[in-house]
């Protein structure tokens, strides 16, 4: 079966970024830095420190990876993708959107729209875009 699975890229943030994120969607959080690598000793020692691969496991068994950027490549921010987060209820939902919100720029506010009773965009202070949806409303899509 295959599953994608965001993968986000920071720059020296990626740890702080997905214990946040661990504390904020109630995961389980593993995280390799560079130093504990099998490649640690062609790490530039700045570098050490860094994480190589952080995998977030959630409650429902799906993922999300996060790296920070490998020495030598421009980082370039998080951009062109927003996960997107389905919640059974609003009250959840909503205090997702605002624990995401909290540094972050809130693109659209959480309101009523037509595909979930309350629905809301935010970039994180990691600068991370999310949109937060609650009690999904069943929309036929065409096809």
């Amino acid at each position: 079966m295959v599953q994608p699975i965001p993968y986000l890229a920071f720059d020296g943030t990626c740890a702080e970024a997905m214990r946040f994120y661990a504390q904020v969607l109630r995961g389980t959080l593993g995280i390799m830095t560079n130093r504990q690598s099998p490649f640690a000793d062609r790490c530039p020692p700045e570098h050490l420190d860094r994480v190589m691969h952080a995998r977030l496991e959630l409650e429902d068994g799906t993922s999300l990876y996060a790296g920070d950027c490998p020495s030598g490549m421009p980082y370039q921010g998080i951009h062109g993708v927003s996960i997107a987060l389905n919640y059974d209820s609003v009250e959840k939902a909503q205090q997702v959107f605002e624990a995401l919100a909290e540094g972050g720029t809130v693109t659209m506010p959480f309101s009523d729209t037509f595909w979930a009773k309350k629905f809301g965009m935010v970039k994180d202070r990691f600068g991370c875009h999310w949109v937060v949806n609650g009690e999904m409303i069943d929309v036929r899509l065409a096809d």
